[in-house]
């Protein structure tokens, strides 16, 4: 499983897409930032959210990194001085927030071979912005929550330091490091069971998200410690934190995709069946030599092709047909 794992990584460019997933997710920081705030400050006053997003993500993803999304967290803002204005805003945070979750629904849906039926392409493009706005309002949620626990489990600690001070550090160590890894399995499960479209068992999703919090959690430990070591942000004088950010984010994506790898193996060898979803169909990659001399022989082909499948589609929208 592993191997066919390792195969299929090198076979999907995993490494070109994580990429590409880093550059998508620093653009989309600063709107998602909005709506958590915004969320949490219904409930918190906005500078103590922020203090303690600093700090969760300071101890997970260290403190260069943090600087730069607590920069982030500083200056978004929605300006509502003008109603054209907020209008326009509020769209472009809508596309911003949700581009990010978009991103990843489609890779996974080429990994697992999966994508949307012609005919119902622009309903369900509609359809998953929307579903990519919950995730992000889930997300806000999700920390809402955390922060209560933290600040439960320190009053806790607290108490506990007054009576058994040693007791209380390695206690209060362990129980972060479990609620940070249960935080994030649940996350990675909400990612591979919500954002593909197909059917699979919360079984099969539960041990893949397991297996992908795993492989995070021990890199995290060896990414801190090269970046810490390197010393690689100086090199980037003012730009350094953002460097760091990217690394951490491109590290996270490799191992959120390498994950989508395992769980669908995990899936075909051990689990149900992945099925796709009443909107989705499954399709197959074959690569084909081409005898055409030129690229543009080679172009008009794939071209003709094209339109031969465009009318096979075109012909699924005829009333009665599957």
């Amino acid at each position: 499983m592993l191997r066919h794992t390792g195969q299929s990584f090198g076979t999907d460019q995993v490494l070109r897409l994580s990429a590409s997933l880093a550059f998508y997710t620093v653009f989309s920081l600063g709107p998602m930032m909005i709506v958590i705030i915004f969320l949490a400050d219904l409930f918190l006053g906005r500078e103590a959210v922020e203090g303690r997003i600093y700090t969760q993500v300071s101890g997970l993803i260290g403190s260069k990194a943090a600087l730069q999304i607590q920069e982030v967290m500083k200056n978004a803002t929605l300006d509502s001085a003008n109603v054209f204005t907020a209008a326009v805003g509020f769209i472009a945070l809508l596309i911003g927030a949700t581009t990010i979750f978009t991103e990843i629904q489609e890779t996974i849906n080429s990994m697992w071979r999966l994508k949307v039926k012609y005919r119902k392409g622009l309903v369900q493009l509609l359809l998953s912005r929307l579903l990519s706005f919950s995730l992000v309002l889930g997300l806000g949620f999700l920390l809402l929550v955390s922060l209560m626990i933290n600040a439960l489990v320190e009053g806790f600690m607290d108490q506990l330091r007054e009576h058994f001070p040693h007791t209380a550090i390695m206690l209060f160590y362990i129980t972060n490091l479990v609620l940070t890894f249960v935080i994030i399995w649940f996350l990675f499960g909400i990612i591979y069971k919500v954002l593909p479209d197909a059917l699979i068992r919360w079984k099969d999703v539960a041990i893949g998200a397991f297996f992908t919090t795993l492989m995070f959690m021990l890199g995290k430990f060896i990414i801190t410690f090269y970046i810490g070591r390197s010393n690689i942000g100086s090199a980037y004088g003012a730009a350094g934190s953002l460097v760091v950010l990217l690394l951490w984010i491109y590290y996270s994506a490799i191992i959120l995709y390498a994950g989508a790898e395992f769980t669908k193996f995990y899936a075909l060898q051990f689990g149900a069946e992945i099925r796709p979803s009443s909107y989705a169909v499954m399709y197959q990659v074959t690569q084909v030599e081409s005898h055409r001399q030129n690229v543009q022989e080679n172009e008009e082909e794939e071209e003709r092709k094209r339109a031969v499948q465009h009318k096979k589609d075109q012909q699924g929208k005829a009333p009665g047909s599957v």
